[in-house]
């Protein structure tokens, strides 16, 4: 079982794009997305990826995750299975000290949302955080991905 052990949060500047070493753009749909699983097609660039994440703890911080490279045929066809609502983004990747930042541009009906992950190897792993970190928002379910394909952060402030 591979765990996933990550904290989130949001960003309060765009300095991460100037420090980020690499910029990809992301499509992804879900298959399933109900609260105790979750079944994604996820296309990097030309790269293209099944995974299948478990339900978080009480924390929001741990989960199961299990990840399978696919071919770019198949998760398009897949694709056209998803459920409403695709996300699209940029993912930027910043090295800061010794932890990886990936942070997510959000594109389309999520325009405007920007989130940092970082993954660490234990729960309460210290890290150093960037200038461009702002609120911790490990947990709060409205910004899962899976989240934001019924509810896109365009639409929050109308809710």
């Amino acid at each position: 079982m591979n765990l996933e052990i990550e904290r989130k949060f949001l960003i309060i500047n765009n300095e991460f794009k100037k420090v980020s070493f690499k910029r990809k753009y992301i499509i992804q749909g879900y298959l399933n997305s109900n609260k105790n699983r979750v079944v994604r097609i996820r296309i990097i660039d030309n790269k293209a990826y099944l995974t299948v994440k478990g339900i978080s703890d009480e924390n929001g911080v741990k989960r199961f995750e299990w990840e399978k490279e696919i071919s770019l045929k198949e998760a398009k066809e897949l694709m056209e299975l998803c459920e409403k609502g695709i996300i699209e983004k940029y993912r930027y990747y910043h090295r800061y000290e010794d932890h990886l930042f990936e942070i997510d541009e959000f594109l389309g009906m999520s325009k405007g949302l920007c989130v940092a992950e970082v993954e660490l190897k234990h729960e309460n792993e210290f890290f150093q955080k960037p200038s461009y970190l702002g609120k911790e928002v490990t947990g709060e379910k409205k910004y899962y991905n899976s989240n934001l394909t019924k509810f896109p952060f365009n639409e929050w402030e109308k809710a």
